[in-house]
């Protein structure tokens, strides 16, 4: 495998799942705001990998567009 091949990396608009800090960058929300909607039980866009929390970047954006204020 060449350097080039592992040295891939996706940009964050075509990702399907972001870490905390992605989201918070992408979406413009703080990362503490992104902890709280994703803890709540009914949450429909948070993917845990283990103990790692992964934000679903289209529920999410569909989250943010059905909302008013969050």
């Amino acid at each position: 495998m060449s350097n080039k091949e592992t040295n891939c990396e996706v940009p964050i608009w075509e990702k399907s799942n972001l870490t905390i800090d992605e989201a918070a960058q992408y979406f413009g929300i703080g990362k503490n705001k992104i902890r709280e909607l994703s803890d709540r039980p009914d949450c429909s866009f948070v993917l845990w990998v283990g103990s790692k929390r992964l934000i679903k970047r289209k529920k999410f954006d569909e989250f943010i567009e059905n909302s008013y204020s969050i």
